[in-house]
């Protein structure tokens, strides 16, 4: 009862008994959403979405910190460029901040905009930068949620053990394990030679009468 799931469903059914009491009690309703977060313990997706970004934090902020380099320099090119033309809008080097952010994450609210030529030119090179730097860190999300899938999808794949005889028929015959292996995408474990375990290595040969025990996909 003293749980965390406990406390949010004794919350979420105390505005039950006081429809007509508190407010304070009805506004207890809003705690359902932490229900939200015990659905989300039963399926993966949220897990995933946190590991991504575990996994992808270093290159995530870098990629923010180039996004925030790239705010600061337009900011302080915009006010060399139309602090004359607009003392009023352009007073200080950070008073173009809210109009680098609009532009680079392409909102363009149209509040704060140049007049001068030398500032429309150099509007459109920080759009065109704003549009590639912002896809970035899009570009490292995506990929990590790709290679995470990936990894789940392999790791879900069940592998069998299997042992089989070479004869002197079979088209293994004097074949090297790596060459096997990629053919057959198999993963030899061990090879039992003569009655004995062997060591397996890549460039080892099979012979008549060897015993191969390798796992494959089911």
């Amino acid at each position: 009862m003293g749980s965390f799931d406990g406390i949010v469903d004794l919350l979420t059914i105390l505005p039950f008994f006081y429809l007509s009491g508190f407010v304070a009690f009805r506004m207890l309703r809003v705690v359902r959403i932490f229900h939200l977060f015990r659905i989300n313990a039963y399926y993966d997706s949220f897990n995933v979405i946190t590991s991504v970004l575990y996994e992808k934090k270093n290159q995530i902020i870098s990629s923010i910190f180039i996004i925030m380099i790239l705010m600061l320099a337009s900011s302080l090119c915009m006010y060399s460029a139309e602090h004359d033309a607009q003392p009023l809008v352009f007073k200080n080097g950070f008073s173009g901040i809210w109009w680098s952010i609009s532009t680079i994450l392409t909102v363009g609210y149209g509040d704060i905009y140049p007049i001068t030529v030398l500032g429309r030119a150099m509007a459109i090179i920080i759009a065109f930068l704003g549009v590639g730097v912002v896809a970035i860190p899009t570009g490292i999300i995506s990929a990590g949620f790709v290679e995470r899938y990936t990894q789940v999808r392999m790791n879900k794949k069940e592998m069998i053990t299997v042992s089989k005889k070479i004869q002197s028929s079979s088209p293994l015959m004097k074949r090297k394990i790596k060459d096997i292996e990629e053919e057959k995408r198999w993963n030899i474990i061990v090879v039992i030679r003569e009655g004995n375990v062997v060591i397996v290595s890549e460039n080892m040969i099979l012979k008549e009468g060897d015993v191969i025990v390798y796992q494959r996909e089911e």
